[in-house]
């Protein structure tokens, strides 16, 4: 059995020497510090007891009423349509999981998973490279309709699609849940399975002689010692690697999301996404709808909850009237906004460790795509500190070397 705690340096940089030669040293008996108490850093800590870790859990949140969290003020959407195999992968290790949502967490459980798809629209410009991408989609297990315009407007009355040349509809594994109610089912579980939670704020991350050796604490003033340490920090990722002398382009983004009321009836509606960037969704007894804005207008928002309501009438009514001509008319009823942790090199989330602090894990920077994935980053980073590598499913392309290397992943299949 291995020390509990590490304290000193050499200690530290003989433990991980191996592991800089390119491979984790398992470990199942120490500490583990995950900063960042939302879903994902909630998985990490149900998947390391799920895979056998006996050690000591602390979880770090500095939002204990997770009101700013990203996980609570997403769209909780999921697609597999994806260009890169592992997303695709994630999607429905994902997917399988808010299915059998009863069967991992007891027969309370309920996330309300809408198994409805994501109707992707392309331009006839585009259409034979998006009928190539949903052939290679299906090829790695997704469930994927091709649709002509015609067939669109058939199974989609309300739908124009003078301007299409293709639509894509995920059949299985795509659709939406209550994010919320999913945070607090793995929340509790990892609690049950005895994962400590503690609300205070990180100020300082310790390294030594190559690793972590402790995690300092802005409001009680105290340093946890660690073996391990998870960034599962969000939108705060980039800020929190910074820590540790760590560059890591993760930076948060704003994104609002308006509630609307239209003449138009939500009954076997999907995820909505238009060539245009405009998306909608049935939401309760209306729908939810948003659009990135413009580069230009698109800062840095950290500490920035305000909703962006320009974007409504200047660009988003527009477009999604156009889509849906019943949208001319529509009520707003509330917006909110949200931050994507936005990785800025290639908007993929990074997993995995630094090459030089080796028990220092990453799982940020998903750029809106990390509530869907969090199951599968739990595991995987679970694999990592308890296996010494990826076993389910591989996601070495998302590791830290291609941040080091300025070396881009390319998703084709963004929104």
């Amino acid at each position: 059995m291995r020390t509990a705690y590490l304290v000193g340096g050499n200690k530290a940089a003989s433990q991980f020497e191996s592991s800089r030669e390119g491979a984790l040293m398992p470990s199942n008996s120490e500490t583990v510090v995950i900063i960042g108490g939302a879903v994902i850093g909630s998985f990490v800590a149900f998947f390391l007891r799920k895979q056998g870790f006996k050690g000591h859990i602390k979880v770090i949140e500095r939002d204990s009423t997770y009101q700013y969290s990203s996980t609570a003020l997403s769209a909780a959407s999921i697609r597999t349509q994806f260009g890169c195999p592992f997303n695709i992968g994630m999607s429905l290790f994902g997917a399988d999981m808010f299915r059998n949502i009863k069967d991992w967490f007891g027969d309370d459980a309920n996330i309300d998973f809408e198994e409805r798809g994501y109707l992707i629209l392309g331009s006839e410009a585009s259409s034979d490279t998006l009928q190539k991408q949903a052939r290679e989609q299906m090829e790695h297990g997704a469930v994927i309709d091709i649709l002509s315009p015609d067939q669109a407007k058939q199974r989609f009355p309300w739908l124009n699609v003078e301007d299409l040349g293709i639509a894509t509809y995920g059949a299985a594994n795509e659709g939406w849940f209550d994010a919320w109610a999913l945070l607090q089912l793995v929340r509790r579980e990892a609690r049950r399975l005895g994962a400590e939670y503690i609300s205070d704020e990180v100020v300082g991350v310790d390294v030594n002689g190559g690793a972590v050796t402790g995690v300092r604490l802005g409001n009680s003033g105290t340093t946890l010692a660690c073996d391990w340490c998870v960034n599962a920090a969000g939108a705060w990722g980039g800020k929190i690697a910074g820590l540790a002398g760590i560059e890591l382009p993760v930076e948060p983004r704003k994104r609002t999301i308006f509630h609307i009321k239209a003449p138009l009836p939500g009954e076997g509606f999907p995820m909505l996404f238009d060539n245009s960037g405009a998306w909608i969704r049935p939401e309760g007894d209306g729908f939810i709808a948003g659009i990135a804005p413009e580069e230009c207008r698109d800062p840095n928002a950290e500490g920035d909850f305000e909703p962006d309501h320009y974007l409504l009438e200047e660009t988003l009514w527009p477009l999604l009237a156009h889509r849906v001509p019943a949208l001319e008319q529509l009520r707003v009823q509330r917006a909110w906004a949200g931050h994507y942790e936005v990785n800025l090199l290639d908007h993929n989330g990074v997993v995995g460790a630094h090459p030089e602090v080796p028990n220092f894990i990453h799982a940020t920077g998903f750029s809106g795509h990390g509530v869907m994935h969090s199951p599968a980053t739990g595991r995987a980073v679970a694999e990592l500190i308890t296996q010494g590598g990826f076993r389910s499913l591989d996601l070495s392309p998302l590791g830290f070397e291609r941040i080091l290397a300025n070396r881009p992943i390319v998703e084709a299949v963004v929104y």
